[in-house]
């Protein structure tokens, strides 16, 4: 028995509207809180001769010298870098000083606001390009599927659902995020929303491609029908495959540290939600797309 996934397509509309409301609110009105990767700062590398001390304890030990830290990142065994906003030299020998006599400094350096600004440049160029690509791609892997929908139109809801949907409401919740807990959006962070947007236009080609199959099997369909059915051949394989990723990531989040909490938490929220876009509004959009233009040319 299938399950009729277009019957509530407007308050899944509604749901994922709301959301994506909020998180352009929240960019608006708290923005990103940015680590130094994108605004500049410096970064202490250091080595303990004997056991390193924990993340905790080494944010005890520098607390009330207003450092904006980062979450201490471990290198090697015995190894620490330190994220930090620019600091003179007087606070740099207070840090090694509270980091105690059983340490070497491996590097000081910092990172100009500059090179931050180009950083954060390159990768608004490169989440554009790969937008452009992705459409470009399912046009023409789709070019056989034109009717009743033109195969462009399969590349530009993909992208666009992919980008406004599951990589914008994942920004949103780091953007509250940063606002009452403090967390920084940091370099391994954009690395994860653009697998997130290679990771959520796959699983929405997927179903794109099972309704592009149905619709050159069974002529006696409607569209409706068609993407319906092909939803419910789909859905256990989605639900599957982002299942066995997010078991894996849930238990890097809990157990993986500090360095790796929040690179796995942004890849939660976007497979998750592409998961339930691929379903619930991908494929819906495409519907009511056509539903839309039946009316119009009527």
């Amino acid at each position: 028995m299938n399950f009729n996934f277009l019957r509530y397509r407007k308050i899944y509309y509604l749901f994922s509207g709301i959301l994506i409301l909020v998180s352009l609110f929240s960019l608006v009105f708290y923005r990103l809180n940015l680590g130094i990767d994108f605004t500049g700062g410096s970064i202490l590398e250091v080595d303990f001769k004997n056991t390193r001390p924990s993340n905790q304890e080494i944010e005890q030990k520098l607390s009330g010298l207003d450092l904006k830290l980062s979450p201490p990142q471990p290198a090697g065994d015995k190894g620490l870098i330190l994220r930090m906003r620019d600091i003179n030299e007087d606070t740099h020998q207070e840090i090694l000083k509270r980091l105690g006599s059983d340490i070497e400094e491996k590097r000081f350096e910092t990172i100009g606001p500059i090179i931050g600004k180009e950083l954060e440049q390159k990768t608004r160029i490169f989440a554009i390009l790969v937008l452009v690509a992705i459409v470009l791609y399912i046009a023409f892997a789709f070019r056989k599927a034109s009717r009743p929908v033109a195969s462009w139109q399969y590349g530009l809801v993909a992208s666009l659902v992919a980008f406004f949907h599951d990589v914008l409401i994942p920004i949103g919740i780091f953007s509250l995020l940063g606002k009452f807990y403090s967390v920084q959006v940091t370099i391994p962070i954009f690395v994860g929303l653009l697998t997130i947007l290679g990771y959520s236009v796959h699983d929405t080609i997927v179903v794109f491609d099972r309704i592009r199959e149905n619709l050159s099997r069974r002529s006696d369909l409607t569209f409706e029908e068609t993407v319906n059915n092909s939803l419910n051949q789909t859905l256990t394989r989605s639900v599957n495959t982002s299942l066995t990723a997010l078991l894996v990531l849930i238990a890097i989040f809990f157990f993986g540290g500090e360095t790796l909490k929040y690179f796995s938490l942004i890849l939660i929220l976007g497979i998750s939600l592409g998961t339930y876009s691929s379903i619930f509004i991908a494929s819906p959009i495409l519907v009511t797309w056509y539903k839309w233009r039946q009316r119009k040319n009527n």
